[in-house]
């Protein structure tokens, strides 16, 4: 079996979105999990290239002023035509960390993986309110189910 290659292109600009970030690739690296490779890069360092190597795609933000963060906006601004006619199918999924309720960051996300014509794997996790250490084990969960289910052939 030919290793899967599992992108999450992932903002973190504070301490605790790091966290997530880690629990994420965390959970993705299970023991158990033998034929599939992570690799995180920031929104802002991620090429087309990467996109278009990955088996499939984690996507992450925060919410700023009820949208996606700028860094992952400018992945897309760059990406998008590149793996647009490529990629079509690539399965996603996306966590949101929402000071409020993420709504719009949701919305947003979603409106360009629609365009890009990917394949929800499941539903956004959105992460809402005051920092719960919860969050980690959430997102950890995300990562294993997404390598898992690539490992396994399911997407």
């Amino acid at each position: 079996m030919t290793s899967k290659q599992l992108l999450l292109v992932a903002h973190a600009p504070s301490p605790n979105t790091q966290k997530l970030v880690d629990a994420l690739l965390q959970g993705a690296s299970h023991p158990d999990i033998e034929q599939v490779h992570t690799r995180w890069l920031p929104p802002l360092r991620t090429q087309p290239e990467d996109v278009l190597t990955a088996d499939a795609i984690i996507l992450g933000t925060t919410e700023n002023l009820g949208y996606m963060s700028g860094a992952l906006k400018d992945f897309f601004d760059r990406c998008y035509y590149p793996v647009l006619e490529k990629k079509q199918g690539l399965p996603c999924a996306l966590f949101i960390r929402a000071g409020l309720d993420g709504t719009g960051t949701r919305r947003a996300v979603e409106s360009i993986v629609t365009g890009l014509r990917w394949k929800w794997i499941q539903e956004p996790l959105t992460l809402r309110g005051k920092w719960q250490d919860e969050f980690l084990k959430q997102v950890e969960e995300l990562g294993l189910s997404v390598a898992a289910g690539l490992e396994a052939g399911i997407y």
